[in-house]
């Protein structure tokens, strides 16, 4: 898995021949930051752009190779004992509105490269059949982390937050909440050339603009009902640029964005998951204090733990997850869920490219 905050490629190695899938081993290879530029330049029209996507897409895939050789190693395991990989690719376009979205990726390539096979492009199909393509996951939330009885809330905080509504008795819904980590990522690259707020610290410092996080939260987005799903197509520095006088003081914006963040969160929660007693985190945002320290006085009614209190580690969830979405394909199983994006029925996701 290769998410909306570019920062690199998460491995999971799954065992999947007992009642629950099993995490074996795990690796984390980070982007250089010649990666990260190519690709935020690539989310936006460029000259060349087409020849540029297909030899980032080839790029990509040596490093995707290369990290699961690395995650092989880790486990002592060679590439003839795994079934396949499930493979996202790095998204650099997401536009269900028209149609289409867009994850790098040469899947033939990295079938090749390893030696495995390959289950690649999980979206397009579920755009085809009238839905969002996103999100995804919610499917492996509801096979992993439902509870009979108590009503359950997973939110997954990437560069995009999303939510996934386990209620009792009552089919899984979810939907894109808005920006989780990309924005205060960016805006802390461009001041402070860091690519991430260590536990919140630096929007701890600061103090929340009133005036501005009004403009923020204000965006259509917000208001619209699920299913939905969103992006850096809309959630991007020039998105936030339009909307800054120009004399904020950097920790100032920074301490908003971590609002905003925070709003679209709990504000999805009480909306849509009304009842809710326990809502677990997952993702990279799971570790910025301030911001989990926001959404447990935003909602004071739920108990706000980390998956890893359900025995599945924050981190690792959403690797997990396209793990067991190319199982399904393999199995020619529907792991859409039309609740949740919007399609017309459930559909067989993903493409098979054979070692």
């Amino acid at each position: 898995m290769s998410g909306t905050s570019l920062d690199g490629i998460d491995s999971a190695l799954m065992d999947f021949s007992g009642d629950l899938p099993k995490l074996v081993a795990t690796h984390y290879e980070p982007y250089p930051a010649s990666v990260q530029e190519k690709l935020l330049a690539l989310h936006l029209p460029t000259p060349d752009e087409l020849h540029q996507s297909h030899l980032l897409a080839n790029e990509l895939s040596h490093r995707f190779a290369h990290s699961t050789k690395l995650l092989l190693q880790t486990a002592n395991l060679s590439a003839e004992k795994v079934r396949a990989i499930g493979c996202h690719g790095q998204t650099i376009r997401h536009c269900p509105e028209s149609g289409y979205t867009l994850q790098l990726g040469n899947a033939p390539l990295l079938a090749e490269l390893s030696g495995i096979t390959v289950v690649n492009d999980f979206r397009n199909r579920d755009i085809a059949a009238g839905g969002q393509g996103a999100p995804l996951v919610p499917a492996f939330h509801d096979k992993m982390m439902r509870h009979p009885e108590t009503h359950r809330v997973i939110v997954n905080i990437g560069g995009i937050s999303n939510l996934t509504n386990l209620a009792p008795g009552i089919i899984t819904s979810g939907f894109d909440c808005g920006p989780g980590n990309l924005l205060m990522d960016a805006w802390i690259k461009l001041h402070l050339d860091k690519t991430y707020d260590k536990d919140g610290a630096w929007a701890a410092s600061g103090t929340v603009i009133p005036e501005l996080l009004q403009s923020l939260v204000d965006e259509a987005y917000f208001h619209l009902p699920p299913p939905k799903s969103c992006g850096r197509d809309l959630f991007n520095m020039q998105w936030l640029k339009q909307k800054l006088r120009g004399n904020e003081q950097p920790a100032d914006v920074q301490a908003t964005l971590l609002a905003l963040s925070s709003h679209a969160i709990s504000t999805a929660v009480k909306r849509y998951s009304d009842g809710a007693k326990e809502v677990f985190i997952c993702g990279g945002g799971a570790h910025n204090l301030t911001l989990m320290d926001s959404i447990g006085k935003a909602l004071p009614d739920c108990s706000i733990q980390l998956t890893d209190s359900l025995g599945l580690e924050a981190d690792w969830i959403e690797a997990m997850a396209f793990a067991w979405l190319a199982q399904q394909t393999l199995k020619g199983q529907c792991a859409n869920l039309p609740a949740v994006t919007g399609a017309r029925h459930p559909c067989i996701l993903g493409a098979i490219h054979q070692a």
